[in-house]
């Protein structure tokens, strides 16, 4: 399962060329925005996602942009899924410099409330399909001496109400941060994580016309309110998250591993508490 598209980058700031990336959850959302900026740095991008239409859709973009990549989809809690997307980056481009897993999906509920079903749904793509991807690709990345980076959460420090399978999985992928660090530093490879704040993604957008009236203009008024939380008085784009990925996956990092870098705008920096109004 793989499509091709797309002429090498032609720019002065190539710190990526040469090196071959994996993005799985790269079709959509924050993984789209992580595979772009990549590409557009030099690196020829091998785009995971669950659909061949929204995958397609990635790698044509990044053609259309001037970079490189290729395309393989399918559900990333398979083992399958993973070893055939780390073979179309052997095949495609000779080898695998680094890994970055952005597959997530959320759902809303208590202990009780929420599934058997719906907890092992969360644990299979946030926590067993990053475990799948590191499984099948280490083996390869540790032959370049290349890095790892894991979308994590600033929700595996501090949560809402209502998340509580999201939560206990994005916790579990700091702790799998930390465990892969120290294994794989032993093989010169570097591990990982960034946890993100509210971003403007499908996903944002689908939690926020679930907790508005859902005309556009309400889904709007409610990212507004979301990013008022952050210090920085908005939401992140995709591609500033995708610009920590990129640092992180850079020479300029290599004496950084086993760490969470926030790319929260400064959300947990925050507390609740205001200042009484002045007279």
């Amino acid at each position: 399962m793989s499509a091709d598209r797309g002429v090498a980058v032609d720019g002065d700031v190539d710190i990526h060329a040469g090196r071959v990336v994996l993005v799985t959850g790269g079709s959509q959302g924050i993984g789209r925005g992580i595979a772009e900026v990549l590409a557009a740095k030099g690196a020829s991008v091998v785009v995971h996602g669950l659909t061949q239409e929204f995958v397609d859709e990635t790698v044509a973009a990044i053609g259309a942009a001037g970079g490189k990549a290729t395309g393989t989809w399918g559900p990333i809690d398979r083992p399958q899924t993973t070893i055939e997307a780390v073979d179309a980056a052997l095949r495609a481009y000779g080898r695998l410099d680094h890994l970055v897993t952005a597959a997530g999906i959320q759902r809303y509920g208590d202990a009780v409330s929420t599934s058997v079903e719906t907890w092992d749904e969360v644990f299979g793509v946030n926590v067993r399909g990053v475990f799948l991807a590191a499984h099948a690709a280490l083996p390869h990345i540790r032959e370049r001496k290349g890095t790892v980076t894991i979308i994590s959460s600033v929700q595996a420090t501090a949560t809402q109400q209502q998340v509580v399978a999201y939560t206990a999985s994005k916790g579990a992928l700091n702790a799998l941060t930390r465990a892969l660090a120290v294994d794989e530093a032993d093989h010169g490879v570097r591990v990982n994580s960034v946890a993100p704040g509210s971003v403007d993604t499908p996903m944002l957008r689908h939690s926020a016309a679930m907790f508005s009236v859902g005309t556009p203009e309400a889904v709007e008024a409610t990212i507004a309110d979301w990013g008022r939380m952050h210090a920085l008085g908005r939401v992140a784009q995709p591609r500033e998250i995708g610009e920590a990925v990129s640092f992180l996956a850079s020479d300029a990092a290599s004496f950084i591993t086993g760490a969470e870098l926030r790319a929260d705008g400064g959300l947990l920096a925050r507390i609740a508490a205001a200042l009484p109004a002045k007279d």
